[in-house]
């Protein structure tokens, strides 16, 4: 019998496209049969996450015969579900933030310059693909990748930056930080 394909882990296919500068990685690949009357017949089921490192990611499930053709898929899939992330100096993310999706929960955290990429095999295929450099990630509840994809990319389209918060409430990014400047210059003001 024929070993099947290793679920997740750090065997993961990486692939640069020269023309749209796209990355995609292959967070998984399953085989799966179908009991047919005269025996099974088997299939590739496979998960892409497809990012261009520049704060543009996406993923995407394909399923074919063929490991190939179900990693076509899953590209053409990933490509067309593309969302955009803000992203903070173009290395991690503005603030923490949680997601989720069935089982799978996961918990996102900036972090210092430096730091690297600390996160599980699917989500560290998203955090590459994306761009971000610094990042703190746990996965709670399920181990299963396409819950634990799908939960990442819940709290990614979760993140906001500044400016965009401040364009929604109508202020100036100033005034949103403004009020950490003035308790740190009145604390000083009293000690003085």
């Amino acid at each position: 019998m024929a070993r099947e394909p290793r679920e997740g882990g750090r065997g993961g296919r990486d692939r640069e496209r020269e023309g749209d500068e796209l990355v995609d990685k292959l967070v998984t690949i399953n085989r799966v049969a179908k009991v047919v009357k005269g025996g099974r017949r088997f299939a590739f089921a496979a998960l892409v996450v497809v990012g261009d490192q520049k704060g543009r990611v996406g993923y995407g499930a394909g399923k074919a015969r063929e490991v190939p053709e179900a990693i076509r898929k899953a590209t053409e899939r990933a490509k067309r579900g593309m969302i955009r992330v803000p992203m903070k100096e173009g290395r991690t993310l503005h603030h923490d933030v949680a997601g989720h999706f069935g089982a799978g929960k996961v918990v996102l955290r900036s972090a210092e310059a430096g730091t690297g990429i600390i996160a599980g095999g699917p989500m560290r295929a998203v955090f590459e693909s994306l761009g971000i450099n610094d990042v703190v990630a746990k996965s709670l509840g399920t181990r299963n990748p396409h819950n634990m994809v799908k939960a990442t990319f819940d709290a990614l389209s979760n993140c906001a930056s500044p400016r965009s918060v401040a364009n929604r409430r109508g202020k100036k990014v100033a005034e949103i930080f403004g009020k950490r400047d003035q308790a740190a210059s009145a604390g000083e003001g009293v000690d003085a």
